[in-house]
């Protein structure tokens, strides 16, 4: 099923597994994290994990597992290409205990392509057409070659622009929940200033959550920002409202406590 969860109080949750030695090494930076993490939220998704790891099949096989036996998606970046240690495909079958094989809809998408382009099919761009049996294609309006998915796992790539095509492909399809909604304030005081009386408003207001995040503002002086999110609008304002109260009267004291000094 597809949209808006039946309940407004029913939690989507995701994972996302990044497969890839390069990225391990260091060679390649990550792009994809915060997009994703950022994408699923704005639709109503909490992504709760993020794995990394290399491309060894056990490894993939095990956390694949492990991720989508406690959450609604798991989405996997990497390891989808045509080289040799490009084993998703593999590991994706194993963990789901089916057989792998080459996918009619994607080597014809491939064929294509490669007719487009001038470029000739070989054993290495045929792997990209191969597929856990009973998988759906995930379409790329970008490089052709399309991910899949099966069960609540999604394939992607891990080439950025692709994996986001991919990621708006099949968003639409997703089931989601109540959106989360933030507020963030500017303390103007140190996170050490507020530590304590922050954590009793987090105790007194359940429902949101509440984050400090210390920065150096303009002037090189230390700084705090408060983040609130919340799935209920009534609760994340009363929550606020506190935190305000708060730092006034916490700035005050800090005022007065220097003057006294």
């Amino acid at each position: 099923m597809a949209g808006p969860a039946d309940s407004e109080s029913e939690i989507m949750t995701a994972a996302l597994l990044v497969i890839g030695d390069e990225i391990l090494s260091g060679r390649t930076k990550d792009k994809n994290i915060g997009y994703v993490a950022e994408y699923l939220t704005n639709i109503g998704i909490d992504l709760k994990e993020v794995r990394i790891v290399p491309d060894e099949e056990p490894a993939i096989v095990a956390a694949l597992n492990a991720l989508r036996s406690r959450n609604t998606y798991v989405f996997t970046t990497g390891g989808i290409g045509p080289t040799h240690d490009d084993i998703t495909a593999e590991a994706v079958a194993k963990a789901f205990g089916v057989a792998i094989d080459y996918h009619p809809r994607a080597v014809e998408i491939l064929q294509a392509r490669l007719k487009q382009t001038g470029a000739v099919m070989n054993e290495a761009r045929m792997r990209m057409a191969r597929m856990p049996v009973g998988a759906e294609l995930v379409l790329n309006k970008v490089s052709a070659a399309p991910g899949f998915r099966i069960g609540n796992v999604i394939v992607m790539a891990g080439v950025p622009q692709v994996m986001q095509v991919m990621l708006d492909y099949v968003a639409p399809t997703l089931k989601t929940g109540a959106k989360m909604q933030s507020e963030t304030i500017r303390a103007d005081c140190r996170e050490g200033d507020i530590g304590t009386e922050l954590g009793e408003i987090a105790s007194a207001h359940a429902g949101v959550i509440i984050g400090s995040y210390p920065f150096m503002d303009e002037g090189r002086f230390a700084n705090t920002h408060v983040v609130l999110r919340s799935r209920d609008a009534q609760k994340l304002a009363a929550a606020k409202a506190a935190v305000e109260a708060m730092l006034v009267r916490v700035k005050a004291e800090l005022k007065q406590s220097a003057a006294g000094s």
